[in-house]
């Protein structure tokens, strides 16, 4: 995958990365700023074009990112309506859900905001109701860039057990973070890409560690 900069230079930002995801695994990725990770990310859900090589999935990939159009002036319950529906759930799922997405989003611990635009709203609240809504149905390949890294230490937790029970139910779940913790906790495989090049995969524990390692000048190779 390539984009194309002003001044006709092509700029790669994935080269050559080959891996297999199996139903039930939680993988992290990881990587510095530019690495390439939220690029396999839209590329895996489909929305970015490979110019070489090929990527299968079996199912639907959601792609729940941050930085996802949001409907600003419309309240955050409508929005949970309309982004339900955008999941592919049913009015009726919708209504059976709601008060679960609206209390596990902790919108509404500090006062009604769920009824207030969402313009209105921090980032973290919107993301938070994002990973909310998606979260609320099974998924067969969820991507998630960025969305548990704006919660409090409490909506981590609550993140950490949703990602589990998504992956009991026989999904698969990709996740983006800064938060090396997060990544070690949360999953059980993490890809390590730099410059838009696998460095490693392996098991997340291992993998973290190496690329601190490399960050610290002191780098070590993880095992498998």
């Amino acid at each position: 995958m390539r984009y194309r900069v002003p001044g006709g230079r092509e700029v790669h930002a994935v080269r050559g990365v080959s891996f297999a995801a199996w139903r039930g695994e939680s993988i992290g990725l990881i990587g510095s700023n530019g690495s390439g990770k939220s690029t396999l990310l839209k590329a895996v859900a489909g929305l970015l074009p490979t110019t070489r090589g090929r990527i299968w999935t079996r199912g639907q990939p959601t792609l729940l990112g941050v930085n996802a159009a949001l409907m600003p002036d419309l309240t955050g319950e409508r929005n949970v309506v309309l982004g339900g529906l955008a999941m592919g759930m049913t009015r009726r799922e919708i209504r059976e859900r709601y008060d679960g997405i609206v209390e596990f989003s902790g919108i509404n611990d500090k006062g009604d905001f769920i009824s207030l635009p969402m313009r209105t709203y921090s980032s973290g609240m919107s993301a938070r109701l994002r990973f909310s809504v998606a979260a609320a149905r099974t998924h067969d390949v969820l991507l998630i860039d960025e969305a548990l890294a704006t919660g409090d230490a409490r909506f981590r937790r609550r993140s950490r057990r949703r990602i589990e029970e998504l992956r009991a139910r026989a999904g698969t779940v990709f996740l983006v973070s800064h938060d090396h913790t997060t990544v070690a906790e949360s999953c059980d495989r993490a890809l390590w890409l730099e410059a838009g090049v696998l460095r490693a995969d392996g098991p997340a524990a291992e993998v973290v560690a190496a690329y601190e390692a490399s960050a610290r000048g002191t780098e070590r190779a993880p095992r498998g």
